[in-house]
């Protein structure tokens, strides 16, 4: 093989595969795709002061195979970056594990570059993957840097600082968190000032990612190239003892490099036509609404996306993942919807990612939605938007609701029953797009010019009421009427067929004061208030008993859909159930076995009093009132037999029987 000194290095021909940059005990193989490049270059830079030491041109006849630019280099240093000169711009690779954006939030990163980090051992000490059934899941979506940034913590606003409130976790009841955004972004892309306070605003979220493999350096404690991936290594590895699952909020429909006018990090530079939908003037299509859309299904990119799906499963433990925009991942070449996208099913098939937990967001802000229809393969769960609206339709009281709020409880087999399981309907009420639990009760319209975009921002279609008042009251009866629609919502989740999925902040009433699109305000609209959680202790215990009810009681946690053995409709009398438009009253029994009515639960979402008939429990049972969000105790932890079997139901109010 031929070889040729440069500097105190030794040069090799390399090989294409694998991608990146790979050691061995010999050197390094560097390997990246381009098939527009006409020259490449392999620069390598300092550490610290990220001053190039040296370029390394790469020879098109001995250098390339196919787009596969690759070199191997001998007794390189044991700390250095490096990046990609192509056709004159310099790029960072795709898969690199690090790369050089800094630990200071908010400070802007002059170079983007990858950086080595093969001295980063790591003891998992046997870690295994909880591997909880989905329907056994109670999902908590968090912000990592929010979730401890104005706590007590000795490492506020990072990876370890999660570690630190694992306790909140655990007595909230939840087993699997769900992670907004952790591969690196660039929080100082938006370069809007808040109007009101003056402040800087950021790309809070983190919905922009610059690199797939690389978790992000400001969640990290320290400095050290290799401090994100450790420390995020430690989180996973504390919540599994804790036997909480760990699913990432992935961003595979589109990058950070904008459209045409935005900045180059690598994918523009290495093939815009091969990682991008292009249309025919050369324009990015923006199925995103973020200017560009990842061409997903071309093999280069599906295989990009595949190889950082393992990555995070075979080396970072990830339990599963949260498809942020997965329509346009259904999406071929051309930007048209397929019925069998290849990278649908190749995710689904592959062996590495066998046993992970795989959630579409099945809409795209190009018009496609795909609630109940995104290509599944009979394993793929959604986040379903339909029974949000659902359920904030009927509970707020709106007439024609009760059919669509019914099928939403029970699961939604009108979407999910051909060929999947209750268990794929990933059910919420709120999440971190949209209003808060507290702010749903409480705004009528959206507030979201601190955003800087003069309230022309976020939804304008919530289902929200703000029960009588716009924001803050000190009305009593307007409070008691906005915790009573708070408890009936999480009632409502709680006991809904599917898996639940609880938005951070909810268990105290975190209000964002009606900002309903809240991506890029750093402060208390989005931190986990802690204090606040103090002042709402009988609210959280009140979420927290019904967290340790659903996991007791396996009616909620199912194979299969209900049958009509199963569950038994009721109106104001037993079996009299009224599907007219007007009515806004539910009530049902659930039977464990035939004959046997073990729970009686019902919903009044009209403005009056609902009295009703209880049905004839079981032989030898009475019924119990267990749950009541009427009045305290609103949970009963030592229920107490009814001694009559009629009741007064009052208005936007549910009720919980049970006859063991």
């Amino acid at each position: 093989m031929k070889k040729e000194k440069k500097a105190s290095y030794i040069i090799e021909k390399g090989s294409s595969f694998p991608l990146g940059a790979t050691l061995n005990k010999h050197g390094i193989n560097f390997s990246i795709f381009s098939d527009t490049a006409k020259e490449v270059s392999l620069c390598l830079f300092s550490p610290d002061t990220l001053s190039l030491i040296e370029t390394v041109p790469l020879d098109p006849t001995n250098n390339r195979t196919g787009y596969i630019w690759h070199i191997f280099i001998k007794d390189l240093p044991e700390d250095f970056a490096y990046g990609y000169v192509v056709d004159g711009k310099l790029l960072h690779d795709p898969y690199a594990k690090a790369i050089t954006t800094g630990s200071t939030w908010g400070k802007k990163s002059d170079k983007i570059l990858g950086h080595l980090v093969f001295d980063a051992p790591f003891d998992w000490e046997n870690d295994t993957f909880p591997n909880i059934p989905l329907k056994n899941l109670i999902i908590y979506e968090m912000h990592p840097r929010a979730f401890t940034q104005d706590s007590s913590v000795k490492h506020p606003g990072t990876f370890l600082g999660v570690i630190e409130k694992i306790p909140h976790l655990k007595k909230l009841g939840v087993n699997a968190i769900e992670l907004l955004p952790i591969f690196e972004f660039d929080e100082c892309e938006n370069k809007n000032i808040n109007p009101i306070s003056k402040e800087r605003l950021y790309n809070f979220w983190g919905y922009s990612t610059i690199n797939f493999f690389a978790p992000m350096h400001r969640y990290a404690t320290s400095a050290k190239k290799h401090a994100a991936i450790l420390e995020c290594k430690t989180m996973i590895k504390e919540l599994h003892k804790a036997g909480i699952e760990v699913i990432l909020d992935v961003v595979f429909n589109h990058t950070a490099e904008g459209n045409e006018n935005g900045p180059f990090y690598s994918f523009k530079g290495l093939g815009k036509k091969a990682y991008y939908h292009i249309d025919e003037k050369g324009e990015y299509k923006n199925f995103s609404g973020c200017g560009n859309s990842m061409n997903c299904n071309h093999p280069v990119t599906a295989k990009l996306i595949l190889d950082s799906l393992r990555y995070w499963v075979d080396e970072m433990h990830v339990d599963g993942f949260r498809f942020d925009l997965a329509s346009i991942l259904t999406r071929d070449q051309m930007g048209n919807p397929s019925a069998d996208p290849f990278l649908i099913q190749a995710i689904t098939e592959d062996p590495v990612l066998a046993h992970t937990k795989l959630i579409a967001e099945a809409w795209d802000a190009g018009g496609l939605y795909q609630v109940g229809s995104f290509p599944h393969y009979e394993r793929w769960a959604e986040w379903n938007g339909k029974y949000r609206d659902s359920v904030r339709r009927f509970i707020k009281g709106t007439d024609g609701t009760v059919g669509d709020f019914c099928q939403a409880i029970c699961g939604s087999e009108e979407l999910y029953g051909k060929s999947r399981q209750p268990c794929h309907s990933i059910n919420f009420i709120t999440c971190h797009d949209g209003f808060t639990l507290y702010d749903l009760v409480a705004y009528q319209d959206k507030h979201n010019l601190a955003n800087a975009e003069n309230n022309q921002d976020g939804s304008n279609d919530n289902q929200n009421w703000n029960c009588g008042a716009e924001g803050p009251t000190d009305n009593p009866e307007i409070i008691e009427l906005r915790e009573r629609q708070m408890r009936n919502f999480l009632l409502a989740l709680m006991i809904s067929i599917g898996t639940p999925m609880i938005n951070m902040g909810d268990e105290y009433q975190h209000s964002r004061l009606g900002n309903n699109n809240a991506w890029c305000q750093d402060n208390h609209l989005n931190w986990f208030l802690w204090n606040k959680l103090e002042d709402q202790k009988d609210f959280f215990v009140f979420l927290q008993n019904l967290t340790n009810f659903r996991k007791k009681t396996s009616f909620f946690q199912r194979d299969t859909f209900l049958s009509p053995q199963d569950i038994t409709w009721h109106g104001h009398k037993p079996e009299k159930p009224d599907w007219s438009p007007k009515n806004r009253f539910v009530a049902y029994s659930l039977h464990e076995t035939k004959g046997h009515h073990d729970l009686y639960i019902v919903f009044n979402a009209d403005y009056k009093d609902a009295k009703v008939l209880l049905p004839t429990p079981g032989p030898k049972k009475q019924w119990h009132c267990i749950i009541d969000t009427s009045k305290k105790p609103y949970f009963m932890e030592k229920p107490s037999p009814l001694p009559a079997m009629e009741l007064v139901i009052p208005p936007y109010s549910a009720y919980v029987a049970q006859a063991p």
